[in-house]
């Protein structure tokens, strides 16, 4: 059901965002309508993935064995330095799940 959830979200932000902001398309929205759509991916990413980083089951997880914060935090740091969105991907998954196989969390 989550994983369903964060894609259907996932799709509605793409297409909406692709229509709206493509050079290429022929809709135009003014200018404050254009700078929100910008925010909006962000935003909505955010309030779907606080409560899987920082809950389970209705249950604090924790800071120091959850390893879903930590990878929040690297991909954080990542995405900060790198500034492109699949390398940001990739690496983060990668340390995700390596982290994940390490430690045994």
């Amino acid at each position: 059901m989550t994983w369903l959830f964060v894609l259907s979200l996932t799709c509605v932000t793409f297409f909406n965002r692709y229509l709206f902001l493509e050079p290429k398309t022929q809709i135009r929205l003014p200018k404050f309508a254009t700078r929100m759509l910008k925010y909006a991916a962000p935003c909505l990413m955010v309030s779907i993935c606080l409560p899987l980083v920082f809950f389970e089951g209705g249950h604090w997880k924790g800071i120091l064995q959850n390893s879903y914060f930590y990878g929040a935090i690297f991909t954080l740091l990542i995405t900060l330095l790198t500034r492109k969105l699949l390398l940001s991907i990739l690496l983060s998954l990668g340390f995700f799940y390596g982290l994940n196989l390490l430690f045994d969390f």
